[in-house]
């Protein structure tokens, strides 16, 4: 069964899964599918190439899947927007599709609480179990990987990476990547310890919070350059898979860690 309000305009080109509802003056265009058991409110505006997969709800007055806000984009090229199961999309949200020079695609995963007035850009890879929450701002080409919690009106450089149980204060402004486990906070956001609370949370032990204490000091309490700090950690990386993932994290940021 599938409840469309009639005040609904929904292109014959979308596909529209079973027990999906769709409130009074949403516009949903061709090359959109939404997936079963899906809530969309009013005034609604999905536009495709965009996938919605199960159980997600998208509140009113927000904008899935337009155009990539990037002057290179010229409408031709492959641009699509990829969202997975069980989202929450509060008010006036906005989630852009992909852009060629990103590859194409925007990517949202599962389980992804995405609050009031949030922007996702074009190009941007959300991972699963993330909160976004009140205005929090992503510009193109960012990854977030899983269980990230931004506070409010937190704002994203271009081209960053948050690493996975990362938290961010209110405010906080990212142009840096920003390791796994971290809390970070400011103008331009530093590092203010790691995110104990959210590990307890998520079943880490004692024994591997107090490893990550110990590389938390090496790479930022140290006095140590990235380099020497990486060098220092290579004892614990052997005997520990959480500084491994630390350690990878580092060696592989392209704009290099917030310090």
């Amino acid at each position: 069964m599938t409840l469309i309000d009639e005040r609904a305009a929904i292109d014959p080109g979308a596909v529209i899964g079973t027990n999906v509802e769709i409130g009074p003056y949403s516009v949903i265009g061709p090359d959109v599918v939404i997936g079963d058991d899906s809530w969309i409110g009013p005034h609604v505006v999905i536009k495709g190439p965009t996938k919605i997969g199960r159980s997600n709800r998208i509140y009113q007055f927000s904008s899935i899947g337009e155009d990539p806000q990037d002057k290179k984009y010229g409408g031709n090229e492959q641009s699509t927007l990829e969202i997975g199961d069980g989202n929450l999309i509060r008010e006036f949200c906005s989630i852009n599709r992909g852009s060629e020079g990103g590859g194409g695609k925007t990517v949202i995963g599962n389980d992804n609480w995405i609050m009031a007035y949030v922007h996702i850009a074009h190009d941007c890879i959300v991972g699963n179990s993330t909160i976004f929450s009140n205005n929090a701002t992503l510009a193109g080409h960012i990854t977030i990987d899983d269980y990230v919690i931004l506070g409010g009106f937190t704002a994203i450089h271009q081209f960053c990476h948050i690493g996975k149980h990362c938290f961010t204060a209110g405010l906080s402004m990212v142009g840096k990547d920003v390791p796994p486990f971290l809390m970070v906070a400011g103008d331009r956001a530093k590092p203010i310890g790691l995110n104990r609370e959210g590990l307890k949370r998520h079943g880490y032990t004692r024994e591997t919070i107090d490893t990550l204490r110990k590389v938390y000091k090496i790479v930022y309490r140290n006095g140590l350059t990235t380099k020497q700090a990486l060098a220092g950690l290579e004892d614990l990386a052997s005997q520990s898979e959480v500084v491994r993932e630390f350690s990878d994290f580092i060696e592989k940021s392209s704009r290099g860690i917030i310090r």
